[in-house]
Formats: structure tokens, sequence, C-alpha cells
């Protein structure tokens, strides 16, 4: 719980009657106004999406998550922001608004809402109905991602602060959107606020099966979406297993950390001659078993021999007893929290070195990285001081579906090398 300050009430601006919230808190509650250090004035206006607590300085009163919090400047009580009231995290305001007041309805969300989906359009066609409509707080929306799966909708709420709002988010989803089923999913840490209120993971409109079939470039695959992890499928890698299928023809490849065989697969459709999946989880190889068998109409794929091998990726690749054409690493988060930055640095160095050993003289490796904790430039460049005689071919960040408007959104980059045929590691 925050420390509380006491504040005399003629201290604060009177709040503007215009700003209206979609909560539904009764009228005599005093509305919650903050105060923030230096330091937290100076984030709200670079526009941050989040305020900690530690940069709260005064408020008049304890908060409730998902009320608005309403952001006063120190010296002069100008407004200076709102955003969801995030009590019991360190995030404990979730900006919504800042520099200019603003009423908050169901208008307003509707209006963020339609952008978010305009801004795809042009990503969305018949052959690929897999896209992500809502980014979290890149798309105006924190702690909110919005999942499109054929006509199925997922929406992964991470933060308390959406259960007041979450008829009204809800009802506006499938208002526009008009989906078959929208299916909620929840957080670790969300879940159990939302449990309290007797509201678990689930359908909550329409009907759906535990597994959808979406289209990738006229692939076929399936999302959990019921039970699977993130919202079912991992979409930030479509534009990556994209480029990688160009390079593939003829080629054996290596999927390590395969998950459920995305990148095998868009292999498979660019005429790879086999294709070979690494994941420690049966129940991942076996996704990928039923995505090729999903897509066996597809000549390329059917004449694509495919191997699937349960095993730690990380100990697999330390031992080199086969070689391929082309491979792609694409490890889980090595980087949980900032403290694991350096050894997530060094294992990146140390796995595109291990990785390389598979791939024969000329071939194409990707690496790949989803740690928030460690900066393109740093993995990048540990990939690059790894193998110092490849040629780079290309580095990518988010696809276009998956912005990154703020530092700490910026998880995804990837790296594709071509291998020389001597290199300094090749032989050791």
């Amino acid at each position: 719980m925050p420390l509380r300050t006491a504040i005399a009430p003629a201290r604060f601006l009177p709040f503007p009657p215009h700003f209206v919230s979609s909560s539904s808190l009764p009228s005599p509650t005093p509305r919650l106004k903050l105060r923030l250090t230096p330091a937290g004035e100076r984030a709200v206006r670079s526009g941050h999406p989040w305020i900690f607590a530690e940069s709260i300085r005064e408020q008049n009163r304890d908060g409730q998550s998902g009320e608005l919090a309403v952001i006063y400047t120190r010296e002069s009580n100008r407004y200076l922001g709102t955003g969801f009231y995030d009590a019991n995290s360190p995030m404990r305001v979730r900006m919504l608004a800042s520099t200019q007041q603003t009423t908050i309805n169901t208008d307003w969300w509707q209006a963020r809402l339609n952008t978010a989906v305009a801004a795809r359009a042009s990503l969305v066609s018949p052959a690929t109905t897999g896209i992500r409509l809502i980014n979290g707080e890149s798309d105006g929306f924190p702690a909110l991602v919005l999942d499109r799966y054929h006509n199925t909708l997922v929406l992964k709420l991470y933060s308390e602060v959406w259960l007041p709002h979450l008829d009204m988010i809800q009802a506006l989803i499938v208002d526009s959107l008009n989906p078959d089923a929208l299916v909620l999913r929840l957080s670790r840490n969300a879940a159990p606020a939302f449990a309290a209120a007797d509201i678990t993971e689930g359908i909550r409109h329409g009907q759906c099966p535990d597994v959808v079939v979406f289209l990738e470039d006229n692939l076929r695959l399936e999302a959990e979406v019921l039970k699977g992890q993130k919202t079912g499928f991992y979409l930030d890698q479509r534009e990556n297993r994209r480029r990688f299928a160009g390079f593939t023809t003829g080629a054996d490849v290596l999927n390590a950390f395969s998950f459920s065989g995305g990148f095998s697969l868009q292999a498979a459709r660019g005429g790879a001659r086999s294709v070979t999946d690494i994941d420690i989880s049966r129940h991942a190889l076996a996704a990928g078993d039923r995505n090729f068998a999903l897509n066996q109409d597809n000549r390329t794929v059917a004449n694509t021999q495919r191997h699937s091998i349960q095993a730690d990726a990380f100990q697999w690749l330390a031992n080199p007893q086969h070689s391929f054409d082309a491979a792609v690493i694409d490890p889980p988060s090595l980087a949980r929290r900032e403290s694991d930055r350096a050894s997530a640095i060094a294992a990146y160095h140390k796995l595109a070195i291990t990785a390389s050993r598979h791939v024969r003289g000329g071939g194409l490796l990707l690496c790949s990285s989803c740690s928030a904790h460690v900066s393109a430039d740093e993995f990048f460049n540990a990939v690059r001081r790894a193998l110092p005689d490849a040629r780079e071919l290309w580095t990518s960040t988010h696809a276009p579906d998956h912005p990154a408007a703020f530092p700490e959104a910026a998880y995804l980059k990837a790296i594709a090398l071509r291998l020389a045929s001597v290199g300094r590691f090749r032989n050791r």
C-alpha cells in the first residue's frame, strides 16, 4: 500500500467537471489525486506509460485498482495526466492520457480501438488470418493484448486494473469486431483478483473449440486459445518466418526451441528438403506434428522430411552431431529481470557459437531474442562477436502489428548471418 500523505484539499485544483471515468465508484468518493517526484513528472511529460510507486510523493487517499488517478504538478497544481491506479503493482499508475484533459469514456476507448485496428488493416488478408489487434501500452491499452485467430479473438489481461472495466471492454470489442468467439486469458499476477470476483479464463462470447485453426501465408496453424502459451500462438515471429523461408529451398533445416514448428512449416513451404525440430516439450512437438498434418495438401510441405526430437535444446546444441544448411535459434527469454542482463548477453554469445557448429559452411543462421532486458544492439553485438567471419544478411525487431512505443516494450530482435566456409570458431 502506498504511503499516504495528508494534503489539504485546497491545494489541489478542482477536478475538471467534463472529465468522466468508466469506473463505477460511488459518487461521494473523492477523486484520487496524486503528485509525483520530479523524476516521476519528467516520466509523464516524456510519454512513459508507467508511474512506479516510488515516484508518488503525495496522494489524497488510498486507491482501488482500476479507478482513475489524476496527476497534478507539484508546484502549480496543473493537470499532468490520468491513468489507471494499480494498487497491488509496483507500476502504480498505468497512464492513459497526459498533457491534455480528456474525457475517458466508452467513446474514448472506441476511438482507440478503431485506431489500433485500422493500423493493421493492410496486414490482414484471406491468406493471413492471425494478427495482433492491440499491443498493450503501445496501442494505448495498458496491460491488454487482443489477438485474432481467424474469427476468434483472444483478450489477454495482465493487470487487475481491467476488472472494473471488463464488461465495458468486452462489449466494445464484440460490438465493433463481431467475432465468432471472444476468449478471456489472464496473466498469473492478474488471475487472483479476477477469481475473487468469480471471473476465470474461458469463452466470454460465442463458441469456439479449444484449438482454433488460422492461416499464415495460406499455411494452416493451430492456436490453443483456451490453454496455450500467451494467447495460443506466437504471432510476433511471422515476418521472420516468412523471410527465413526464402533461404530454405533444398536445405536441411534445424529449428531449435521449435515450440509448435512455425519456422519449420514456413521452411517446408519454402522448399526445405528436411526440417528437424528440437524442443523440451512433448506437447509442443505434438502441436508441430498436427500443424504439418494440416498442410499435407501443400506439395512442398508434404515432400519435406520432418524429424522431431524431445530434448533440452541448450544441451543438444552443445554436442554437434549433425549438420544443417540453415538453422533458427529462438530460445525463451534469458533475462527475466534486469539483474539477468549481463548473464543473458553472455549466454546469447555462447549460443550463437554452439549453434554455428551445426551449420555447414556457407549456411544460414538466424538467432532471435525475446528478452526485453537485453537491448537490440546488445543482442546483435553479442552474436556478431561470436561469429566475426560471418556475413550479416539482416536484422529485425518488432513486427508491424506488435509496435513497441517505449523502450521497455522492445523485446523482440533477430539477426541472420551467412556463415563463412571456414571461420574462427567453425572447427573448435
